[in-house]
């Protein structure tokens, strides 16, 4: 039976713009997914869409003085624009809106209104006399009964997270009118609920061992609770009609018709496909394809993916249930919540124009600093450090470094090795086929049996590329996307050391023959670095391949036809062939400035609580500032002192001469990240010796008290070079 991947991510509320909250709690992380599995040859189909109905919009909608029907258009064309600048790859983005999901929507009621899924109920609501309207939930105001928060919404405390009846709110008063409201009997239907409380237990039993802790401890302290029947209607003008006499000026209460807009979203793609019955495919169960549905959401959602949705699915019996809710906690922001109201909030749109040419970077930070299992924190400084420190430091320094040597020794193409090293290329695809089927800890040892034909640099290279290959893979598929990145980037430090430990300026002249072998490896594992690179940053990944000489990048975009090879499974095997043009060698990644950061804070308004004014430093004069030489260095080797978490000694390259200099770095970077870096040190500072190792200079670094980041050069420069 063939495997395929439904993915879907939550629908965003069409009532605002998206914030990098919104993007780390579930939709990168769903795109990260997508792009390494069809990288994989895996089927996939990723849904997502605009939640369209609701009080949310119909407030939206008051506030701006607007329909609700414009304020929808305006939000979902907005956001979809965001996802897609920010390389979303959805196969299709649906609406809620439509006559088609309405349709939908309203199939599903009646459906389960003539099996007897539904129960007609008359209850008591508060209804606004002057508005002449009954007052959905967020429309009325109150003091939560069980903590006393005095602005408690009528459905739930966004003090203490408690659900309740709005008749239970103390003090109720409507938006509408300020007034307190009636209470006046309405009628509205009940989905059964509860009749799939057994059901619901063995399906959350069965996720007991493969799903996150937060979404089976939330599913269980529901169940534990016993389900009760839930209204999925509701009295509103803004909706899909409720679709039976007597219901007139009813809608289907948001929270069960916006679920089955990945449903109407996916028979959307098998109409404009020319297909339209295709959707069954994704969505029933069937003998020739096996569904891996995996649902990307927020924490706030788990109950509704965990809970609600599948017991709609079991209802209809015929339909696949979610395989998997990774749903990540929240993304702060500086140490506190989100939060529009405070402008304590970054949204996706404004990051993106402030910073048009780092797509990649934010993609990059955010997938670095995912909240999967707790809550995270998202800083600017973070933001310029990961894009400074690692993109640009570790990857784009690592691709420079290859393609300058190439270009300036090789004439710009793949080195061609001499009929003595051929059996060199055969030994690598055998070691890598033989890994293929072996676990991690046998790699090495698969490697080193084939010491005769790989020194040293190469058996430790080739090792860590199958390693953090296979790595990445296991992480991605086990929803560890953090992880995942973070072992993409560990391949980028180990190429880094290979080039450094290879020395191929020292073996030019030396050892020719060896020097090109070592080019050849290099240009092997950036071609991997490169695809590797491209679920999480793809623009830098098919700048890569494009530079590696593949006319045709690969970065996990949706493709038309259904099957593809494993683009993945060749990442460690020598794919790039002898004599290619490769190149030129370029800056990959622009840096993050200072006064970029700056800007970001000021407009949080962080900027005088975070960083204190000190008092101004006595001025010097040019004479004294002629007395400082700084110049240019490349890290060569780096490695921890002994029993101390700050120091790290380094070896630097100044041109001219060969320097041991000890910083206190430590806490921030790793010494495995260090190498290759090109930064800025004082070359004639006296000699100091710290904790009995001397430092014969001084590495340049910025502090604002919280953060250190070395000072780099921008852009590419020689060992040596005079800084003025």
């Amino acid at each position: 039976m063939a495997r395929q991947y439904l993915i879907t991510a939550a629908l965003p509320y069409a009532n605002g713009y998206l914030h990098l909250g919104h993007i780390a709690g579930a939709y990168l992380p769903a795109d990260l997914y997508a792009r390494f599995l069809r990288l994989a040859g895996e089927r996939v189909l990723f849904v997502c869409g605009s939640d369209e109905h609701g009080v949310a919009i119909t407030i939206r909608a008051e506030q701006e003085g607007k329909s609700p029907r414009e304020i929808v258009d305006h939000y979902h064309n907005a956001n979809e624009a965001a996802f897609a600048e920010l390389g979303m790859t959805f196969d299709v983005y649906g609406r809620t809106s439509t006559p088609e999901h309405h349709r939908v929507a309203q199939e599903w009621f009646l459906d389960f209104y003539h099996r007897g899924l539904l129960e007609e109920r008359q209850e008591l609501q508060f209804y606004d006399n002057d508005a002449g309207m009954f007052l959905p939930d967020r429309y009325v105001e109150g003091t939560c009964p069980h903590c006393g928060y005095e602005r408690a919404r009528g459905d739930q405390c966004e003090q203490c997270g408690a659900y309740y009846d709005q008749l239970q709110l103390i003090n109720p008063r409507s938006l509408l009118s300020g007034k307190p409201p009636a209470v006046c009997p309405t009628t509205h239907w009940y989905f059964r609920l509860s009749r799939f409380q057994d059901a619901l237990e063995r399906y959350i039993d069965s996720h007991e061992h493969d799903w996150k802790e937060n979404v089976l401890q939330q599913a269980k302290a529901w169940l534990k609770q016993g389900l009760g029947d839930r209204a999925i209607t509701r009295d509103l003008r803004w909706g899909v009609p409720v679709p039976i006499p007597g219901a007139e000026g009813k809608v289907l209460y948001v929270w069960f018709e916006a679920l089955l807009g990945y449903i109407s979203a996916t028979q959307l793609w098998a109409q404009r496909r020319g297909t339209p019955d295709a959707w069954h495919q994704w969505w029933f169960r069937s003998n020739e394809h096996q569904t891996v549905y995996a649902a990307f959401i927020g924490k706030d959602n788990i109950v509704f993916h965990a809970l609600m949705f599948p017991a709609m699915l079991m209802a209809r019996e015929n339909y696949i249930l979610p395989s998997n809710v990774p749903a990540n906690e929240f993304l702060n922001l500086e140490g506190q919540k989100f939060s529009k109201s405070r402008n304590w909030s970054i949204e996706l749109r404004d990051a993106l124009a402030d910073f048009p040419h780092h797509q990649d970077a934010l993609r990059y930070a955010l997938a670095m600093n995912l909240p999967e299992t707790r809550d995270a924190d998202f800083t600017w400084s973070d933001f310029q450090a990961r894009t400074n420190n690692e993109l640009a430091a570790i990857v784009g320094n690592y691709a420079n470094r290859v393609l300058a040597f190439i270009e300036r020794n090789f004439e710009g193409r793949v080195p061609t090795l001499d009929a003595a090293n051929t059996e060199f290329i055969e030994r690598w695809h055998r070691v890598v086929v033989d890994a293929s089927t072996a676990t991690p800890a046998q790699h090495a040892h698969i490697v080193a049996s084939a010491s005769d034909h790989f020194s040293a640099e190469e058996r430790a290279a080739i090792t860590a590329l199958i390693t953090g290959v296979d790595a990445v893979a296991r992480n991605y598929r086990a929803f560890r996307f953090r992880d995942a990145v973070s072992e993409t980037i560990s391949i980028a430090r180990a190429a880094n050391k290979f080039f450094n430990d290879a020395a191929p300026w020292k073996t030019l002249h030396d050892d020719p023959a060896r020097c090109a072998r070592t080019l050849f490896t290099c240009m092997q594992i950036l071609r991997a670095l490169g695809i590797a690179l491209a679920p999480v940053t793809p623009q830098l990944s098919e700048r890569i391949q494009r530079l590696c000489g593949i006319a045709q990048p690969a970065t996990g975009e949706p493709r038309n036809s259904e099957s593809s090879d494993n683009l993945w499974a060749t990442l460690p095997l020598p794919m790039v062939e002898q004599g290619t043009l490769v190149g030129p060698a370029k800056r990959l990644v622009e840096q993050i400035t200072n006064e970029q950061i700056a800007a970001q804070r000021a407009k949080l308004g962080v900027r005088s609580a975070m960083q204190p004014q000190s008092p101004s430093p006595a001025l010097i004069t040019i004479e004294d500032f002629s007395q400082i030489e700084l110049r240019t260095a490349r890290i060569l080797a780096a490695e921890r002192v002994p029993k101390s978490q700050k120091l790290i000694k380094l070896t630097v390259d100044l041109g001219n001469e060969h320097r041991q200099i000890v910083a206190g770095i430590g806490k921030q970077y790793t010494p495995e990240e260090l190498v290759g870096l090109d930064v800025v040190v004082v070359a004639n500072l006296q000699p100091a010796r710290l904790m009995g190792i001397e430092s014969q200079g001084m590495l340049l670094a910025a502090n604002d008290g919280e953060n250190l980041v070395i000072v780099s050069p921008r852009g590419t420069i020689p060992p040596g070079s005079v800084v003025r």
